[in-house]
C-alpha cells in the first residue's frame, strides 16, 4: 500500500495570495501547500481523492501516468475544479474515467461541467463515467474494496473513505459515533486540521486529535492545513509522536494489506 499527498492545503492554498504572514513568507517547501488531494495505490490499482484546481500541476509533479478512478468527498470548488484535465487520461486510455460520488455531488458535476454531459458533445471534451456511492455501502475499483464514511462539513453531509487499514477524512467538523465505529481498526488516518483556533466547518488541531483518539490509529496525518496553522517547523514538533503535519509530496509506503 502506498499513499502520496499531492496537496495538503486549504481552499486558498499556502501561500495565500497577497498575504505577508510568516507562514506565507516561509522558504520551507513544506509550507508550500496546493489544494488537498491524495493518491492511493495498492497492487495494480490507483485512485485519487478529489481533483481540485491544482489537479494538472499535481499530476505532473507526481508523474502520475494512470488513474483507475477519482473518489470525490464533496462538491466544493477546491475539490472538483480541476476535473476538465482528466482529458489527458481519456486520451491515453480511449475511455471515460470513473468518478465515484453521491447523487448531490454528481448533480453539481453535471452543472459545473455541463459540456461533458451534453447531447451535442464538442470534440475533445473530457469523458467522465459517474458512479453512485452511499454511506457505508462497499464499492470496488478493480479489486480494491472502498467504504464511504459519512462526516459533516458544518451542515453539509460529505464523504470520507476507508480502504482496509487506511482512512481519508477531510473537511470534517463532526463525525458521528456510527461513522467512528466504521473506522475502528484503521492504522493510518488522514484527517483535516485547518488551524489551531476553532473553526465552523473544519476540525482544528484539538478537534482532530480528539477524533483520532477515538480510533487509535498507529499514525495520524493532518491535511487541509491553512496558513493560520503556522510554519511546519514550529508546529510539527509540538504534536504527539504518532501525529504529523502532512506536506505536499509526502509518500508513505507500508506492507499492510
Amino acid at each position: 500500500m502506498k499513499f502520496t499527498f499531492l496537496g495538503t492545503g486549504t481552499s486558498q492554498g499556502v501561500p495565500v495570495i497577497a498575504c505577508d504572514c510568516n507562514t506565507c513568507q516561509s522558504n520551507n517547501i513544506k509550507d508550500k501547500r496546493l489544494r488537498s488531494s491524495l493518491l492511493f495505490e495498492k497492487d495494480d490499482t490507483i485512485v485519487l481523492f478529489d481533483a481540485g484546481p491544482d489537479f494538472r500541476q499535481q499530476m505532473l509533479r507526481a508523474n502520475v501516468r494512470r488513474l483507475d478512478a477519482i473518489l470525490l468527498t464533496h462538491e466544493h470548488k477546491d475539490h472538483i475544479a480541476g476535473m476538465d484535465d482528466v482529458r489527458a487520461f481519456n486520451y491515453r486510455t480511449k475511455d471515460a474515467i470513473d468518478i465515484y460520488a453521491e447523487k448531490r455531488v454528481q448533480n453539481a458535476i453535471k452543472r459545473e461541467y455541463a459540456y461533458v454531459f451534453s447531447d451535442d458533445l464538442y470534440p475533445g471534451v473530457p469523458m467522465m463515467r459517474l458512479n453512485d456511492i452511499s454511506d457505508g455501502v462497499v464499492f470496488h475499483v478493480k479489486q480494491l474494496e472502498i467504504i464511504p464514511i459519512r462526516v459533516m462539513h458544518w451542515n453539509l453531509p460529505i464523504f470520507g473513505f476507508r480502504i482496509g487499514d487506511f482512512a481519508y477524512i477531510t473537511d470534517a467538523s463532526f463525525v458521528s459515533d456510527e461513522s467512528i465505529n466504521r473506522l475502528q481498526g484503521v492504522k493510518y488516518l488522514v484527517v483535516d486540521a485547518l488551524r489551531r483556533e476553532k473553526h465552523l466547518s473544519h476540525f482544528n488541531v484539538e478537534d482532530a486529535l480528539e477524533f483520532a483518539s477515538k480510533i487509535s490509529p498507529e499514525k495520524v496525518y493532518f491535511t487541509h492545513i491553512g496558513h493560520q496553522m503556522g510554519r511546519y517547523d514550529d508546529i510539527n514538533p509540538t504534536l504527539p509522536n504518532n501525529v504529523m503535519l502532512a506536506y505536499d509530496g509526502l509518500c508513505v509506503e507500508t506492507d499492510d494489506e
